[in-house]
């Protein structure tokens, strides 16, 4: 029996801009939501739009007006970059998230994701952590102002929550690691740096390597890939306004991840720690109990992110 023509149902795609999308973080959200039908990504390099401007930023969210805007835009890196350009931290995070937040508030975006970083809570903080210990306490010297621009940033989405009832949603995830890092030892983070040194020391058969601090500070590591499918959930699911924390939930030295690293890349030499270079706060390990109840847990192991990682680094940027 012929029913008459066949109505094609058009479904709506949901339009995500991300703001920094060949970073670590955004270069795997772009990964994730690119396998999703249902997702229309809007991104735009640095030769198209000055996220330090807050006019461009303005007229662009103006434009294109999407439904959802994450924020994975910003200066980073570990703690001798940190503590070499301490200005450039503060202003250029501060001046990001002040242009996204407000010209997304401009265009009317009701939903937004933005990161914090651990080291937004307290040095001296009781383990694991929880936002209600956020300012309680005095923050980690090396990365203050990082730090400082992270909590200006999430206050400034509570704020328009509180006053203007927009969905803008503060995130703060472990240490993060995956392809896609900086693999610049004069920027890069703990494990990208851990893995270039181990393997230029396998290349060279160093019968040592020396790295920074004591090797027993603790940190809640996680694997890139395993944050987008928690930044979709938080954008369809979350609505209180307190920070949530996006983590392992299990601390590991750094002298551990090192050891790991280590047998990763295949280094057979020795370890020396120079105490007299920095470590940083003691333990950052983040509850991540809110979430885990949400349905999210992360998926990959220390030991297969490092493989994946060391894998990605070598076949991308080793000639």
């Amino acid at each position: 029996m012929d029913h008459g023509p066949k109505t094609q149902i058009q479904i709506m795609k949901k339009k995500i801009y991300i703001a920094g999308h060949t970073g670590l973080v955004g270069s795997s959200l772009v990964r994730y939501f690119s396998k999703q039908s249902s997702v229309e990504m809007l991104t735009a390099g640095r030769e198209e739009l000055d996220l330090l401007s807050q006019e461009a930023v303005e007229r662009f969210l103006t434009r294109h007006k999407p439904d959802a805007v994450i924020i994975a835009a910003g200066k980073v890196g570990g703690i001798q970059i940190n503590s070499t350009f301490p200005a450039e931290f503060i202003y250029q995070n501060l001046m990001i998230e002040a242009n996204v937040i407000h010209g997304a508030f401009l265009a009317g975006v009701q939903k937004l994701l933005n990161f914090g970083s651990a080291c937004v809570y307290p040095k001296e903080c009781p383990q694991p952590m929880v936002p209600s210990h956020l300012m309680t306490g005095k923050i980690e010297q090396t990365n203050e102002p990082y730090a400082i621009a992270k909590l200006a940033g999430m206050s400034l989405c509570s704020s328009y929550n509180r006053q203007y009832g927009t969905k803008y949603i503060n995130a703060i995830p472990g240490n993060l690691y995956g392809p896609c890092d900086s693999f610049d030892l004069n920027r890069c983070h703990v494990i990208s740096a851990l893995i270039r040194c181990f393997h230029e020391a396998k290349q060279t058969k160093a019968k040592e390597v020396v790295l920074w601090g004591s090797g027993n500070v603790v940190r809640d590591f996680l694997f890139v890939d395993d944050l987008p499918p928690a930044c979709e959930l938080l954008l369809e699911q979350y609505r209180g306004d307190d920070p949530i924390n996006i983590g392992s939930g299990e601390g590991c030295s750094i002298r551990e991840g090192a050891e790991r690293i280590a047998e990763t890349v295949g280094y057979t030499g020795d370890v020396r720690w120079n105490t007299a270079k920095p470590d940083g706060a003691p333990a950052r390990v983040l509850d991540a109990s809110t979430i885990n109840k949400m349905g999210w847990k992360p998926k990959t192991n220390l030991k297969e992110g490092l493989e994946i990682t060391y894998r990605w680094w070598r076949e991308t940027c080793v000639s």
